[in-house]
C-alpha cells in the first residue's frame, strides 16, 4: 500500500491547527482509503498555544505526528526540512491557515498516479487584496524574464513531490533552499504537470508575511536564480561613466571658449553628485545581498535545530 505524506508547516496557528488536520483527514479516509497516511506539522517556535494544540491532536492519532523547532528558521527552511524528513511515496506540504485547498489532494494524487513525479499547483486567481496580488504578478514576471531558469508564475510550493524528487532534495545540501526555484530548475525531469486553483482567503489568525519576509522572499530568488543583477551593476556603471564624462567635457569645452561670459552653475555640480551617489549606493546595496547569499552558504549552519519529534 502506497503512503501519502502530508506536511502542514505552522508558526503560531492555534485557531488552524485542529480544523486543518481535521480537513485532511477527512480527504484521505474519503477520498483516498486505499493508501495509507501520515500528517505531519512542522512547527516554528510558535508562542501562541499552538505546540500544545498539536500535542494533544498527536496523543489522540499516532497517524499525526509532529517536529518541534528550537526557533523560528524562517518559511522556507523549516518547510524544507519537513519535506526531507518524511518517507512517504510522495510528499504533499499545505499551508495551516486554509488557503491551499485540502480539496485538491485527490487531484494531485491522480496525476501523480499518471506518472507525474512533481504536480504544482498554480493560483490561477486569489481572494486576497488585489492590489497585493496584483504586485505578486509583477514579481512572478520580473523574476521569470530575469532568471535563466524558467520560474513558474504564481508557485508558492504547494503540490505534490514524489520520494524521487524528495531524494534530490536531501542531496542539494544547501542551507537556504528556494523550493519555487528548485522545482523551476528540474521539474521537467520529473515529469512536472500543474493543477490550477483559486486561492481562497485565510480561515483565521492574521497572515505573518510583512515587507520583511515579501522581500526576503524576493532577494532570495533573485541572488540564488539570477545574474542580471550584478550585470545591471556593471552596465549601469560604464553608462553613468560615460555620461559623466561626456559632461564633464561639455563643460571644459564651453569654459574654454566662453572664459568670461560662461558660468558653471551649482545647480548641474549638486544634481549629477546625488545621482551618482544614489546609483552607487543602490548598487552596492544589491551586491550586498548577493554577498549576503554566499555567506550564509559559506557559513554552512544547518537548516533547522529540532526541539523533538512526537509519534515519530
Amino acid at each position: 500500500m502506497k503512503k501519502i505524506s502530508i506536511l502542514i508547516p505552522c508558526f503560531n496557528e492555534v485557531e488552524n491547527v485542529e480544523p486543518i488536520s481535521a480537513a485532511v483527514e477527512n480527504v484521505l479516509k474519503e477520498k483516498l482509503s486505499n493508501y495509507d497516511y501520515e500528517i505531519v506539522f512542522i512547527d516554528n517556535a510558535s508562542s501562541d498555544g499552538t505546540r500544545d494544540k498539536i500535542e494533544s491532536i498527536c496523543a489522540g492519532n499516532p497517524k499525526i505526528k509532529a517536529i518541534f523547532n528550537v526557533t523560528n528558521f524562517g518559511q522556507f527552511n523549516s518547510p524544507f526540512h519537513g519535506m526531507c524528513s518524511l518517507d512517504g511515496d510522495c510528499v504533499i506540504p499545505i499551508c495551516a491557515d486554509f488557503q491551499d485547498p485540502v480539496e485538491l489532494i485527490p487531484v494531485f494524487v491522480e496525476k501523480w498516479e499518471q506518472g507525474h513525479k512533481i504536480v504544482s499547483g498554480i493560483k490561477s486567481s486569489s481572494k486576497e487584496n488585489g492590489f497585493i496580488y496584483f504586485l505578486r504578478t509583477v514579481y512572478y514576471k520580473t523574476i521569470k524574464n530575469m532568471s535563466s531558469v524558467r520560474m513558474i508564475e504564481h508557485f508558492t510550493g504547494f503540490g505534490l513531490y514524489d520520494k524521487t524528487f524528495i531524494q534530490l532534495l536531501r542531496k542539494l545540501d544547501d542551507p537556504i533552499p528556494f523550493i519555487r526555484g528548485i522545482v523551476a530548475e528540474y521539474g521537467e525531469g520529473f515529469n512536472m504537470t500543474t493543477v490550477e486553483y483559486e486561492q481562497p482567503q485565510r480561515r483565521a489568525g492574521v497572515t505573518h508575511n510583512n515587507f520583511y519576509t515579501l522581500y526576503d522572499a524576493a532577494m532570495l530568488s533573485i541572488t540564488s536564480y539570477t545574474k542580471v543583477g550584478l550585470r545591471l551593476c556593471t552596465i549601469a556603471g560604464f553608462i553613468c561613466a560615460l555620461v559623466d564624462l561626456i559632461v564633464a567635457f561639455v563643460y571644459l569645452v564651453l569654459k574654454l571658449t566662453h572664459w568670461y561670459s560662461f558660468h558653471a552653475g551649482y545647480a548641474p555640480m549638486i544634481i549629477g553628485m546625488f545621482l551618482i551617489g544614489a546609483i552607487q549606493l543602490f548598487f552596492i546595496g544589491l551586491m550586498g545581498e548577493y554577498i549576503l547569499n554566499i555567506n550564509t552558504r559559506v557559513i554552512g549552519r544547518p537548516l533547522v535545530v529540532e526541539e523533538k519529534r512526537i509519534n515519530f
